[in-house]
C-alpha cells in the first residue's frame, strides 16, 4: 500500500475553520454518527469535529516521517490527535509534539517544515490525485483503476478482492 498525502481543502487557513463553513450541521452529525459506528468495533473513538485543520504541515511531517522510517507512528499519532482528541494538526507545536512522540528528530523536522522541504512532494501527490479523479479521502485504488472512496468496512474490501 502506498499513501499519498493530499489536501482536500487546501484553502483552509492556518488555525482552521469551522466545519460548518463547508458542511451543514445535519450532515456533520450524520458523518460523526457513521464514523463512531464504524470505529467502535475497532476501539477507535471519534470526538466531535468542530473545526477543519489546515493539513499542510501534517502532510509535510508525514513525508518527513516516511523518509525517516517513522511514518506509521506519526500517521497514527496524527489520526488520534485530530479525530480522537480534537487537536489542530495545522499547529506547528502540535506537529512537533506528535513528531517527538513518534520518535522523530525534532531539529531536523522543524528545519524541514520551516524550509518547506516536502512541499514539492505534496504538490506532486496533489497533481497525481487530481489526475486520478480523487474527490475524497481515503480513496483506495485496488489495481484495476477503480476507486473505492471513504472509510469502508473490511468486508467491502474482502468482497472486492474475492471477486477478482
Amino acid at each position: 500500500m502506498e499513501w499519498l498525502g493530499i489536501e482536500i481543502h487546501p484553502d483552509t487557513p492556518r488555525g482552521g475553520r469551522p466545519v460548518t463553513d463547508l458542511f451543514r450541521q445535519d450532515d456533520v452529525d450524520r458523518m460523526m454518527k457513521h464514523l463512531r459506528a464504524m470505529g467502535a468495533p475497532l476501539g477507535i473513538i471519534f470526538s466531535d469535529i468542530t473545526r477543519i485543520s489546515n493539513s499542510r504541515l501534517a502532510l509535510q511531517a508525514g513525508a518527513f516521517a516516511e523518509e525517516h522510517g517513522r511514518f506509521d507512528e506519526l500517521h497514527e499519532a496524527l489520526f488520534q490527535a485530530y479525530f480522537s482528541q480534537g487537536l489542530d494538526i495545522g499547529d506547528q507545536e502540535v506537529i512537533m509534539q506528535l513528531g517527538q512522540d513518534a520518535g522523530l528528530d525534532l531539529e531536523t523536522l522543524g528545519k524541514a517544515l520551516q524550509e518547506g522541504t516536502y512541499l514539492p512532494k505534496l504538490k506532486q501527490a496533489q497533481e497525481e490525485a487530481s489526475r486520478l479523479g480523487v474527490t475524497g479521502v481515503p480513496t483506495f485504488f485496488l489495481g484495476d483503476g477503480k476507486a473505492l472512496v471513504g472509510a469502508q468496512p473490511l468486508e467491502v474490501f474482502q468482497n472486492i478482492l474475492r471477486a477478482r
